[in-house]
């Protein structure tokens, strides 16, 4: 019997399909020109023991699976996790809202910049899949505190371990940011599964944008319409299953361990160009009294090599390119925050179905695949017939449309506060005055030269009134008809700065009236307020029932019931009365008066007028945005990359999520500095500002000389359809 042929690779070659050089970054010289000068396929050409040549398919890694399934049980937890993050500090820890933006933005802040951190310490020291592994667990021990913070009866300090978990997931997700995505690039041959790592890139990207929308859809639902620990929210459930997603990502890595191709820690490009620029910087320092070098970069030519500092000065041409972008990424990252909040003072019945103000994050995710789409048959040809093709110029265009989109939410801001409440200030007071009974009254007082006629079951309202920081009141009530309660004269001491009401109510108050100050501010939380005022014989209690839910309280409850926006149909001691219907951001006055014994007449007061304008009115500034988003961030990775050396890549990627990082930092300054008092004159003033900076950039694109030489060498169409699906990523 013959001896079995031992097979040994040789060489690995591909048969037509051009390959350009970007995709070859990390295989010997040899093998990049053989990318280059011939077409290549999967399949490499190994040799027998008696020389001949045989051709064997490489197979297709299984092992990237199980980082997709991986990554978009991570991106459900990072997206679900912050878009309910800004209402949960604010209506749950009783954040303010500027405050509640400045927690949002810093921990994204933080999550950003760590990312340099993580890639120092993968290609450092530890490796990616242990960098993954291990901080991946910070990340879940975070996700972990954040959501036993919000389960109330456990009565932990929750603003504390909100604040941790925060940290903790910053580090996290901001470390293991740079490191899976190249971890799944390792797992391919390259250069000869380029295609497959093309594909493999694909679906990263679409488990990173299902697990984005599935997670801006189900959240909302989690926090709204499910009620747990005796809270009409349940924040709890909107965080924990988030975290268990997460739990469940790492389970996923873990379990695909035995199949993965890991590469040893081989030094950070990021650590060599820090270094490099030290040297020069502190040589140029010592040798300050000697001739002067052509380029400050020069004085580390004698303990580094040409190369590297032949490439550092390049990326730091690019990288002045940067300097202006952090304010466009704080426009870009305010839909979680202040645009969250604007939704949240809007309408979002549509139909049959409300959006809620956290759910209109899913427009992000949707408009971003279909521009991409539209990219290269639409967006691309328009520019070009614009004369605006150029990647500085789309670029430029990218942080006008930004500023745009702010001027669209700053007329849209305006537009709501025509309809927000008027409230109590300094020297003022509001006078309501609720009359239950079914006689006409005249109320006379102090207040007034005439006397104030009350209708039956009416609601006598006065915004306008300017007093003193305290007013002694007097009033006297009185009827023409004998048949009706008499009440008796009062005293009453008004404060400024109050909403009082005076409560007619004859049979609970034993002829008196009485006194109440009354919240008469758009709920923060979105959730309809209400409360009752019966005149009844006996003590009743009321429910109100909806298809989904129903809430029970005593008749005279003055104090507000917080309840969900719905159709109700209200029962008094069991009986059923009337239906009514509660909306977003109303505040509610339910009079009730028993005419006989099981017969009430009921009638509902509009304090506060619910939200008025559709949550639909913020598609516009959605669309500009993301178009902004896919002219900057596409556009300007495809440009950098093209202009920088093939081993400065890493670095690039690294300032890019640094100017993203910064871009926070300039949201939680503007809003620590509370410089308006409106937020339509915030928004005109961030557009402003963009507007500013993008003439800044236009200034420093036309200084720019481009990097020829990288130009000739990187094929920048290759690696087009590879950084449009990264730049969800870097986000």
């Amino acid at each position: 019997m013959a001896a079995p042929k031992e097979i040994v690779p040789l060489l690995v070659v591909k048969t037509p399909q051009p390959v350009p050089d970007l995709a070859v970054v990390g295989a010997n010289e040899k093998a990049k020109q053989l990318a280059v000068d011939k077409s290549l396929e999967d399949v490499k050409v190994v040799k027998d023991n008696n020389d001949t040549a045989i051709q064997e398919k490489l197979p297709y890694p299984i092992s990237v699976f199980f980082l997709i399934s991986c990554e978009f049980c991570e991106r459900f937890n990072y997206y679900g996790m912050r878009t309910v993050l800004v209402f949960y500090l604010s209506h749950r820890l009783g954040y303010t809202d500027d405050a509640a933006t400045i927690l949002f933005h810093m921990s994204a802040m933080f999550s950003f910049m760590l990312c340099i951190l993580g890639a120092i310490i993968a290609d450092s020291w530890l490796g990616k899949f242990k960098t993954i592994l291990y901080l991946s667990m910070v990340y879940i021990c975070g996700c972990t505190l954040l959501t036993l913070g919000a389960i109330g009866p456990l009565q932990l300090p929750a603003n504390t371990f909100t604040i941790m978990g925060l940290f903790f997931i910053s580090v996290g997700a901001g470390g293991i940011k740079p490191c899976v995505a190249s971890f799944g690039g390792d797992q391919f041959t390259v250069p000869q599964q380029l295609k497959q790592l093309t594909g493999f890139f694909s679906l990263f990207y679409f488990s990173i944008n299902a697990g984005s929308f599935l997670s801006v859809s189900v959240t909302p639902i989690l926090r709204e319409d499910v009620h747990c620990f005796g809270e009409l929210s349940c924040y709890p459930l909107a965080f924990g299953v988030p975290a268990v997603l997460m739990i469940i990502a790492i389970l996923i890595f873990l379990l695909g361990s035995r199949l993965y191709i890991i590469k040893p820690a081989a030094g950070n490009i990021v650590v060599n160009v820090s270094r490099t620029i030290w040297t020069a910087v502190k040589t140029k320092w010592q040798q300050r009294h000697l001739k002067s070098r052509a380029h400050w970069l020069d004085y580390a030519a004698e303990q580094h090599e040409p190369q590297m500092i032949t490439d550092v000065k390049i990326i730091l041409r690019v990288l002045c390119l940067y300097l202006p972008l952090p304010l466009f990424y704080a426009l870009l990252d305010q839909q979680g925050s202040r645009w969250t909040f604007q939704a949240a003072r809007m309408n979002g019945d549509v139909g049959v179905w409300r959006i809620k103000p956290d759910q209109f994050h899913i427009v992000n995710p949707l408009l971003i695949l279909v521009l991409i789409a539209l990219k290269d048959v639409l967006i691309n040809p328009v520019l070009k017939f614009l004369h605006l093709s150029r990647p500085l110029q789309k670029i430029s265009l990218g942080g006008i449309l930004a500023g745009v989109a702010f001027i669209c939410s700053g007329l849209l801001e305006l537009q709501m506060e025509q309809n927000y409440p008027v409230l109590p200030y300094v020297n003022n007071i509001q006078l309501r005055i609720f009359n239950t009974e079914n006689c006409t009254y005249e109320f006379s007082s102090n207040l007034y030269n005439n006397s104030v006629k009350l209708l039956p079951y009416s609601v006598y309202t006065d915004k306008n009134l300017h007093v003193p920081s305290v007013y002694d009141l007097t009033y006297t009530l009185s009827s023409t008809d004998g048949s009706c309660p008499l009440f008796e004269a009062g005293r009453q001491q008004l404060t400024h700065k109050h909403a009082w009401s005076l409560i007619l109510n004859a049979r609970n108050t034993s002829s008196s009236s009485f006194w109440t100050s009354d919240f008469v501010n758009k709920p923060r939380d979105t959730y309809p307020q209400v409360r009752s005022i019966a005149n009844t014989k006996q003590t009743s209690s009321i429910r109100w029932q909806s298809s989904k839910e129903q809430f029970i309280h005593p008749a005279n409850e003055t104090k507000l019931m917080r309840m969900a926006a719905r159709n109700y149909l209200v029962y008094i001691d069991d009986i059923a009365v009337k239906g009514y219907e509660l909306r977003q951001g109303g505040v509610y006055t339910l009079l009730i008066n028993e005419l006989q014994p099981g017969s009430y007449y009921t009638k509902l007061v509009e304090v506060t007028a619910p939200n008025e304008l559709s949550m639909l009115w913020q598609l516009p500034q959605y669309v500009f945005i993301i178009l902004a988003e896919l002219l900057v961030s596409v556009t300007g990775l495809e440009f950098s990359y093209a202009q920088a050396p093939p081993s400065m890549k890493a670095v690039l990627q690294a300032c890019w999520l640094l100017t993203m990082g910064f871009g926070n930092v300039i949201v939680v300054v503007i809003a620590k500095l509370k410089i308006f008092e409106r937020q339509s004159y915030e928004f005109f003033f961030y557009a402003v500002l963009v507007f500013i900076d993008m003439l800044i950039f236009m200034w420093i694109a036309h200084k720019y000389k481009p990097n020829v030489e990288t130009e000739e060498r990187e094929d920048v169409v290759s690696s087009k359809k590879n950084l449009e699906k990264s730049a969800k990523y870097l986000e």
